[in-house]
């Protein structure tokens, strides 16, 4: 298990190496000039090339690659040296492992660098600031997703076709097939607007707002039933549909005809003997849509003005915030790949054979 586990790290770090240096190449080698994106259009040069010194923007292509390598890592160099583009002014949080003439050796927090458009904040502390209204969005859409889809996948496998049958694959197929920002844009303007008076909800609107007298910040939970919807519209449908495959295969089972032959009713077998072994695959499609919702979330989270990591993406590709766009898909990416190796890991262990397989 241990040497499964080292195997899954290494190929995890590769992972991380081939995403971080693609979105380094992919950003800082588009057209324009990130001093002047931080600095807007009154720059002067002075100001320009005190930008360009401070970020290591003057030095070469592949220097500033190994700059932006030694932020991103855990075990990083350090100089003392004011000059040096590793300067220790504060964004560096760690502890030093091994202290040189010139360079000292960091074990720190991967650092994100700073927002070209809001005055040197810390990507990290925007990050902070969004990520959870994102992981709360796709824990609530998936958990919605998983529920009906369960459900909806029981009753067409009990209703094998028949009309209802019929009726929830193509509502399946339907629901696969619209892509995410279009049902946004059709949801909010039918709940939250068309039909606002009977349903309550809003076209628009984050976790936390303020009150009506302007004083403090509340929870909206309203705010977040839309976008739960539409998020989880698709994974809703494949879920759906890989639990109505799995049962009906489970049904065709030897053990489920001795069930059936103790006198148990079609719900009974269902519930003790079916259900349980037909997750299987709905599962592997849960751990998968999870990570992906982080990432899909990005124009529903625009559209409905969820103040998420998503909605922070689409703010930073408009003003060309180039270390935000990093942080985030950097951040996505380690989520994505850390969620699949939990399920890897969650697989070995329920089937040894996994570990011999890979």
């Amino acid at each position: 298990m241990i040497s499964y586990l080292l195997k899954k790290l290494g190929y995890a770090v590769l992972t991380l190496y081939g995403v971080v240096t693609v979105i380094f190449f992919l950003f800082y080698l588009l057209p324009g000039d990130p001093a002047q994106m931080m600095l807007g259009q009154n720059e002067r040069p002075e100001q320009i090339a005190a930008v360009k010194a401070k970020y290591g923007l003057d030095q070469p292509i592949s220097q500033q690659y190994v700059y932006f390598l030694n932020d991103l890592s855990p075990l990083s160099f350090h100089s003392t040296d004011s000059a040096d583009f590793t300067h220790n002014d504060g964004r560096y949080q760690g502890w030093t492992i091994w202290e040189g003439d010139e360079l000292d050796l960091l074990f720190k927090v991967p650092y994100l660098r700073e927002s070209f458009q809001r005055t040197g904040k810390p990507v990290s502390e925007i990050i902070r600031e969004t990520l959870p209204n994102t992981m709360l969005l796709a824990v609530a859409a998936i958990s919605l997703a998983l529920l009906l889809g369960c459900l909806l996948g029981v009753v067409s496998a009990q209703h094998k076709d028949g009309w209802l049958d019929k009726m929830i694959q193509v509502t399946s197929t339907l629901g696969m097939s619209v892509p995410s920002f279009f049902s946004a844009i059709i949801f909010a303007y039918l709940f939250g607007y068309l039909w606002h008076d009977w349903t309550g909800l809003r076209m628009s609107g984050s976790l936390y707002e303020l009150d009506d007298y302007g004083e403090q910040m509340r929870i909206q939970w309203r705010n977040l039933i839309l976008p739960a919807l539409v998020l989880g519209i698709r994974p809703l449908a494949v879920i759906s549909q890989l639990m109505r495959n799995s049962l009906l295969e489970v049904m065709g089972q030897e053990y489920i005809t001795t069930a059936y032959a103790k006198g148990l009713t079609t719900m009974q077998v269902i519930r003790r003997h079916a259900f349980k072994n037909a997750l299987n695959p709905v599962i592997t499609a849960v751990s998968g849509w999870f990570a992906s919702l982080l990432a899909g979330a990005v124009f529903v989270e625009y559209i409905f003005n969820w103040n998420g990591m998503g909605k922070e993406i689409v703010e930073a590709l408009n003003t060309q915030d180039l270390p935000v766009i990093t942080g985030a898909v950097l951040v996505i990416a380690f989520l994505f790949i850390l969620i699949n190796i939990m399920v890897d890991l969650i697989y070995s262990w329920l089937d040894p054979r996994v570990r011999l397989v890979n």
